[in-house]
Protein backbone atom coordinates (compact mmCIF):
# COMPACT_ATOMS: atom_id res chain seq x y z
CA UNK A 1 0.00 0.00 0.00
CA UNK A 2 1.28 3.27 -0.92
CA UNK A 3 2.03 6.15 2.05
CA UNK A 4 -0.91 8.64 3.06
CA UNK A 5 1.74 10.94 2.42
CA UNK A 6 3.87 10.24 -0.20
CA UNK A 7 5.65 14.17 -0.36
CA UNK A 8 6.60 13.63 3.05
CA UNK A 9 7.97 10.12 2.35
CA UNK A 10 9.80 11.81 -0.77
CA UNK A 11 11.40 14.72 1.05
CA UNK A 12 11.96 11.91 4.09
CA UNK A 13 14.00 9.71 1.62
CA UNK A 14 16.09 12.42 -0.48
CA UNK A 15 19.40 12.87 -0.58
CA UNK A 16 19.25 16.38 0.51
CA UNK A 17 17.63 15.66 3.87
CA UNK A 18 19.93 12.71 4.57
CA UNK A 19 22.66 15.52 4.17
CA UNK A 20 20.77 17.83 6.60
CA UNK A 21 20.31 15.37 8.63
CA UNK A 22 23.60 13.94 9.15
CA UNK A 23 24.99 17.69 9.34
CA UNK A 24 22.97 17.87 12.26
CA UNK A 25 23.98 14.78 13.92
CA UNK A 26 27.92 16.52 13.14
CA UNK A 27 27.26 19.36 15.32
CA UNK A 28 25.79 17.79 18.17
CA UNK A 29 29.17 17.07 20.17
CA UNK A 30 29.91 20.68 19.54
CA UNK A 31 26.60 21.83 20.63
CA UNK A 32 27.13 19.11 23.64
CA UNK A 33 30.25 21.02 24.94
CA UNK A 34 29.23 24.15 24.77
CA UNK A 35 25.94 23.84 26.68
CA UNK A 36 28.13 21.70 29.33
CA UNK A 37 30.42 23.97 29.97
CA UNK A 38 27.94 27.10 29.55
CA UNK A 39 25.08 25.44 32.11
CA UNK A 40 27.36 23.18 34.25
CA UNK A 41 30.26 24.90 34.72
CA UNK A 42 30.13 28.67 33.78
CA UNK A 43 26.40 28.45 35.30
CA UNK A 44 25.32 30.95 32.93
CA UNK A 45 22.53 31.11 30.88
CA UNK A 46 23.40 30.86 26.72
CA UNK A 47 23.18 34.96 25.46
CA UNK A 48 20.90 35.56 22.60
CA UNK A 49 19.30 32.85 23.17
CA UNK A 50 17.52 33.41 19.81
CA UNK A 51 21.06 34.21 17.87
CA UNK A 52 22.78 31.48 18.77
CA UNK A 53 19.24 28.73 17.51
CA UNK A 54 19.42 31.05 14.39
CA UNK A 55 23.31 30.98 13.65
CA UNK A 56 23.29 27.00 14.52
CA UNK A 57 20.32 26.20 12.01
CA UNK A 58 22.27 28.93 9.52
CA UNK A 59 25.45 26.39 10.22
CA UNK A 60 23.55 23.03 9.43
CA UNK A 61 22.09 24.36 5.99
CA UNK A 62 25.21 25.88 4.96
CA UNK A 63 27.26 22.80 5.57
CA UNK A 64 24.54 20.51 4.27
CA UNK A 65 24.95 23.04 0.88
CA UNK A 66 28.57 22.90 0.96
CA UNK A 67 28.55 19.09 0.98
CA UNK A 68 26.58 18.42 -1.74
CA UNK A 69 28.09 21.24 -4.27
CA UNK A 70 31.24 18.82 -2.97
CA UNK A 71 29.63 15.87 -4.10
CA UNK A 72 28.00 17.27 -7.08
CA UNK A 73 30.35 19.27 -8.53
CA UNK A 74 34.21 19.80 -7.32
CA UNK A 75 35.07 15.99 -6.29
CA UNK A 76 33.48 14.85 -9.81
CA UNK A 77 35.27 18.06 -11.66
CA UNK A 78 38.45 17.46 -10.44
CA UNK A 79 38.46 13.15 -11.10
CA UNK A 80 37.29 13.65 -14.44
CA UNK A 81 39.71 16.03 -15.13
CA UNK A 82 42.44 14.03 -14.00
CA UNK A 83 41.30 11.13 -15.90
CA UNK A 84 41.09 13.40 -19.44
CA UNK A 85 44.74 14.85 -18.64
CA UNK A 86 46.10 11.05 -18.31
CA UNK A 87 44.14 10.25 -21.89
CA UNK A 88 45.43 12.84 -23.10
CA UNK A 89 49.22 12.11 -22.44
CA UNK A 90 50.38 15.24 -22.31
CA UNK A 91 52.59 15.66 -18.98
CA UNK A 92 53.25 19.28 -19.57
CA UNK A 93 49.92 20.32 -19.77
CA UNK A 94 48.41 18.51 -16.75
CA UNK A 95 51.51 20.10 -14.96
CA UNK A 96 50.41 23.24 -15.88
CA UNK A 97 46.82 22.52 -15.33
CA UNK A 98 47.63 21.35 -11.42
CA UNK A 99 49.53 24.19 -10.94
CA UNK A 100 47.18 26.32 -12.55
CA UNK A 101 44.20 24.60 -10.01
CA UNK A 102 46.42 25.33 -6.98
CA UNK A 103 47.64 28.24 -7.72
CA UNK A 104 43.62 29.63 -8.44
CA UNK A 105 42.49 27.74 -5.64
CA UNK A 106 44.73 28.89 -2.56
CA UNK A 107 44.79 32.74 -3.78
CA UNK A 108 41.03 32.77 -3.27
CA UNK A 109 40.75 30.89 -0.28
CA UNK A 110 38.86 32.88 1.99
CA UNK A 111 41.01 31.36 5.62
CA UNK A 112 44.12 32.63 3.29
CA UNK A 113 43.24 36.18 2.93
CA UNK A 114 41.61 36.67 6.35
CA UNK A 115 45.22 35.32 7.73
CA UNK A 116 47.01 37.11 5.42
CA UNK A 117 45.29 40.46 6.46
CA UNK A 118 45.28 40.12 9.91
CA UNK A 119 49.46 39.48 9.27
CA UNK A 120 49.67 42.23 7.95
CA UNK A 121 47.72 44.48 10.45
CA UNK A 122 49.99 42.85 12.89
CA UNK A 123 53.30 43.55 11.33
CA UNK A 124 52.47 47.22 10.89
CA UNK A 125 51.27 47.50 14.50
CA UNK A 126 55.01 46.30 15.26
CA UNK A 127 56.87 48.08 12.97
CA UNK A 128 57.66 44.92 10.75
CA UNK A 129 56.28 46.61 7.73
CA UNK A 130 55.65 50.65 6.86
CA UNK A 131 52.56 51.32 9.08
CA UNK A 132 50.64 52.48 6.02
CA UNK A 133 47.57 51.29 3.82
CA UNK A 134 49.60 50.55 0.89
CA UNK A 135 52.18 48.74 3.07
CA UNK A 136 49.47 46.49 4.76
CA UNK A 137 48.01 45.43 1.61
CA UNK A 138 51.57 45.13 -0.54
CA UNK A 139 52.54 42.74 2.82
CA UNK A 140 48.64 40.42 2.56
CA UNK A 141 49.00 40.13 -1.16
CA UNK A 142 52.69 39.11 -1.04
CA UNK A 143 52.07 36.49 1.57
CA UNK A 144 48.51 35.39 -0.35
CA UNK A 145 50.50 35.12 -3.20
CA UNK A 146 53.59 32.75 -1.71
CA UNK A 147 51.38 30.59 -0.21
CA UNK A 148 49.65 29.98 -3.33
CA UNK A 149 52.67 29.58 -5.30
CA UNK A 150 53.83 26.89 -2.77
CA UNK A 151 50.80 24.98 -3.36
CA UNK A 152 51.06 24.73 -7.19
CA UNK A 153 53.91 24.05 -6.72
CA UNK A 154 53.27 21.46 -4.22
CA UNK A 155 51.03 19.84 -6.37
CA UNK A 156 52.90 19.67 -9.03
CA UNK A 157 55.49 17.79 -7.02
CA UNK A 158 52.72 15.52 -5.71
CA UNK A 159 51.76 14.12 -9.12
CA UNK A 160 55.12 13.45 -10.48
CA UNK A 161 55.37 11.48 -7.42
CA UNK A 162 52.24 9.37 -8.44
CA UNK A 163 53.39 9.09 -11.91
CA UNK A 164 56.66 7.96 -11.22
CA UNK A 165 55.40 5.87 -7.86
CA UNK A 166 57.67 7.85 -5.31
CA UNK A 167 56.94 6.45 -1.41
CA UNK A 168 54.78 9.11 -0.14
CA UNK A 169 57.02 8.69 4.06
CA UNK A 170 60.01 9.95 1.53
CA UNK A 171 58.87 12.50 0.42
CA UNK A 172 57.47 13.67 3.68
CA UNK A 173 60.47 13.59 5.41
CA UNK A 174 62.21 15.51 3.11
CA UNK A 175 60.01 18.16 3.40
CA UNK A 176 60.10 18.66 7.11
CA UNK A 177 63.76 18.79 6.71
CA UNK A 178 63.18 21.59 4.54
CA UNK A 179 60.83 23.53 7.16
CA UNK A 180 63.62 22.92 10.08
CA UNK A 181 66.40 24.12 7.77
CA UNK A 182 64.06 27.37 7.26
CA UNK A 183 63.45 27.72 10.32
CA UNK A 184 67.14 28.15 11.37
CA UNK A 185 67.30 31.04 9.13
CA UNK A 186 63.93 32.35 8.82
CA UNK A 187 63.23 35.76 10.72
CA UNK A 188 61.67 35.14 14.39
CA UNK A 189 58.83 37.32 13.12
CA UNK A 190 58.12 35.10 10.44
CA UNK A 191 57.93 31.70 11.16
CA UNK A 192 54.55 31.76 13.43
CA UNK A 193 52.89 32.88 10.47
CA UNK A 194 54.71 30.58 8.33
CA UNK A 195 53.52 27.74 9.90
CA UNK A 196 50.04 28.67 10.66
CA UNK A 197 50.51 29.00 6.41
CA UNK A 198 50.92 25.70 6.25
CA UNK A 199 47.03 24.72 7.94
CA UNK A 200 45.49 27.29 5.61
CA UNK A 201 45.70 25.07 2.58
CA UNK A 202 43.54 22.71 4.60
CA UNK A 203 40.54 24.87 3.81
CA UNK A 204 37.79 24.73 2.51
CA UNK A 205 38.55 24.77 -1.48
CA UNK A 206 41.69 23.85 -1.49
CA UNK A 207 41.39 20.61 -0.22
CA UNK A 208 38.30 18.95 -2.19
CA UNK A 209 39.96 20.44 -5.42
CA UNK A 210 43.12 18.98 -4.35
CA UNK A 211 41.82 15.44 -3.02
CA UNK A 212 39.65 15.13 -6.27
CA UNK A 213 43.01 15.30 -8.50
CA UNK A 214 44.94 12.99 -6.90
CA UNK A 215 42.07 10.06 -6.67
CA UNK A 216 41.37 10.63 -9.91
CA UNK A 217 45.34 10.95 -11.16
CA UNK A 218 46.07 7.83 -9.14
CA UNK A 219 42.76 5.82 -10.86
CA UNK A 220 43.72 6.71 -13.95
CA UNK A 221 47.37 5.25 -14.30
CA UNK A 222 47.87 1.77 -14.48
CA UNK A 223 49.81 0.15 -11.07
CA UNK A 224 48.76 3.37 -8.54
CA UNK A 225 46.46 2.69 -6.24
CA UNK A 226 43.86 5.59 -5.44
CA UNK A 227 44.75 4.62 -1.24
CA UNK A 228 48.19 4.44 -0.81
CA UNK A 229 48.99 7.04 -4.35
CA UNK A 230 45.73 9.51 -4.09
CA UNK A 231 46.20 10.68 -0.98
CA UNK A 232 49.00 13.28 0.72
CA UNK A 233 48.92 16.07 -1.54
CA UNK A 234 47.72 18.35 1.08
CA UNK A 235 50.49 17.17 3.53
CA UNK A 236 53.01 18.46 1.06
CA UNK A 237 51.10 21.64 -0.15
CA UNK A 238 51.29 22.37 3.72
CA UNK A 239 55.06 21.68 4.09
CA UNK A 240 55.68 23.72 0.92
CA UNK A 241 53.89 26.58 2.46
CA UNK A 242 55.50 26.72 5.27
CA UNK A 243 58.92 26.47 3.17
CA UNK A 244 57.72 29.32 0.85
CA UNK A 245 56.58 31.51 3.48
CA UNK A 246 59.64 31.68 5.62
CA UNK A 247 61.40 32.45 2.22
CA UNK A 248 59.21 35.36 2.14
CA UNK A 249 60.32 36.39 5.18
CA UNK A 250 64.04 36.05 4.20
CA UNK A 251 64.52 37.74 0.80
CA UNK A 252 61.55 40.03 0.89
Amino acid sequence: MGSKFPFIERVWHSRFFRQLFTSALDLVPVLAVILFFQILVIQQPIPETGQFVAGMLLVVVGLTFFMQGLKLGLFPLGESMAHAFVRKGSLFWMLVFVFALGFGATVAEPALIAVADEAARIAADNGAVTASEEARKSYALGLRLTVALAVGCALIISSIRIIRGWPLPYVIIAGYLGVAIMTIFAPPEIIGIAYDSGGITTSTITVPLVTALGVGLSSSIPGRNPVSDGFGLIALAALMSMIFVMGYGIFA
